[in-house]
């Protein structure tokens, strides 16, 4: 494992709108730090809702009491017991993060994934939980011709399989998209935040016009928008 010299900066005071997925977040996080049960998390829905930015806020905002994070990509999850060997003997809180988690068909590195979850012989330390985000519910790819069992005598079984990833996770957080309102919301918030001075319906209208010329109603739509907006006047002030 390598660390991270300028690990993302994002603090949860800089993200807007949905405040009930991320106390759910913060609370199991918090359970965790004081050696209370909690349960690894999936936070799954649309693309560019923040669930990768709630959990990168979580190293900034419980660092100093411990925590730590452990970005794992998907091509690396048959490293699994060896991780969880390393950090079990570590004295820091770990949280093992698994970004835009899904699985094709053809793909068989899942079954490592459900064995760190539970049932695996080597029980997980209690030092270590696994939080992983995705933009389906469920993490296999599953097609209506799986269904056809063909000569598969435990067809059903192989279906059961695949879908019972997600399971594994004892959380399951939906981020859905923003409507207008929200996003607009997220926008005035950011501009508020980097100290940008623009008339507030001169500003909802550019953020609307770039949704439509972009990636569509999302925080991330948002935070490039506040991006470039950001760029522009302050390139406008030097002229």
């Amino acid at each position: 494992m390598e660390g991270i010299d300028e690990p993302d900066p994002i603090r949860f005071e800089e993200l807007t709108g949905y405040q009930d997925q991320r106390q759910q977040v913060v609370e199991n996080t918090e359970k965790f730090l004081a050696g209370f049960p909690a349960n690894n998390l999936l936070l799954y829905g649309d693309r560019g809702t923040g669930k990768s930015s709630t959990v990168k806020a979580l190293l900034n905002q419980y660092g100093e009491l411990g925590l730590r994070l452990v970005e794992v990509p998907k091509s690396s999850l048959g490293d699994f017991p060896k991780i969880i060997t390393l950090l079990r003997q570590q004295p820091q809180r770990f949280i093992i993060f698994v970004d835009d988690l899904s699985f094709e068909e053809s793909e068989v590195e899942y079954k490592e994934l459900k064995a760190v979850l539970e049932g695996g012989l080597a029980s997980r330390p209690a030092n270590v939980l696994i939080y992983a985000t995705s933009n389906r519910r469920h993490l296999v790819r599953e097609r209506f011709s799986d269904r056809d069992m063909g000569d598969d005598l435990h067809g059903n079984d192989t279906i059961q399989e695949k879908l019972s990833l997600a399971d594994r996770f004892g959380v399951t957080i939906f981020f859905t998209t923003p409507d207008r309102a929200l996003y607009l919301r997220i926008v005035r918030e950011m501009a508020r935040h980097m100290g940008l001075e623009l008339a507030e319906g001169e500003l909802e209208r550019r953020a609307l016009l770039w949704a439509s010329w972009h990636n569509g109603l999302s925080g991330r739509t948002a935070r490039q928008f506040i991006d470039n907006l950001s760029g522009e006047l302050h390139l406008n002030e030097k002229l």
